[in-house]
């Protein structure tokens, strides 16, 4: 039995998936978390050989949960399910730890397969994420400019972006505008949106 732990903050679909992978053979779901502490907690508890984590869940994301279990339960596997997967995203899960990293659209054959594979020490991506990561454009922005539009997508007052990166403010308006040219925007604005459906916040 491949004992399986589900962590989604979403307990519809949480318990749907557990439901569906309740009739797969030699699946067993021996435990739920509604966000990522909980996961982590939970697998530590219950020493399940895969644990499935939604990407983004409350209190640790499913990437926060593989990089802590590659370390705390090395002998666990860990599958990404996302409902909005981007190349950045995928880059980071493997490196954080994770073993597969598939849409939660996939039928639900398919996670129970990625499960198994990832369970005999093989890797699965899901070969549209794959192919858009290797298509996906590089990020023209500096470590310093992410963290800084970062900052201003919450409509953040330069003068506030200044104290939180300990910048002046002078320093944070060229980040800014920076960002705003390499991106090819015509605002802060739209160079956060830009940033975002890259990934690359």
């Amino acid at each position: 039995m491949i004992r399986v732990l589900l962590a989604d903050d979403e307990e519809l679909i949480r318990t749907a998936v557990a439901a569906l992978l309740g009739l797969e053979p030699g699946l067993e779901v021996v435990a739920q978390a509604p966000d990522g502490r909980a996961a982590v907690d939970a697998a530590l508890a219950h020493r399940p050989d895969v644990v499935v984590a939604d990407l983004e869940m409350p209190r640790l994301s499913g990437m926060e949960v593989a990089a802590e279990l590659a370390t705390a339960l090395p002998s666990c596997a860990v599958v990404i399910l996302t409902g909005h997967g981007r190349p950045p995203h995928l880059q980071r899960a493997l490196t954080a730890g994770a073993k597969g990293f598939l849409p939660k659209g996939s039928p639900g054959g398919t996670l129970a397969d990625v499960i198994r594979r990832v369970h005999g020490g093989e890797r699965y991506v899901d070969p549209a994420l794959a192919a858009d990561a290797l298509t996906a454009p590089v990020n023209p922005l500096t470590p310093r400019e992410l963290e800084v539009l970062r900052l201003a997508g919450y409509d953040t007052p330069v003068a506030v972006i200044a104290r939180r990166t300990h910048l002046s403010p002078g320093t944070v308006r060229n980040y800014v505008a920076a960002a705003v040219a390499k991106l090819g925007a015509s605002s802060r604005a739209e160079a956060v949106r830009i940033a975002d459906e890259n990934g690359w916040l």
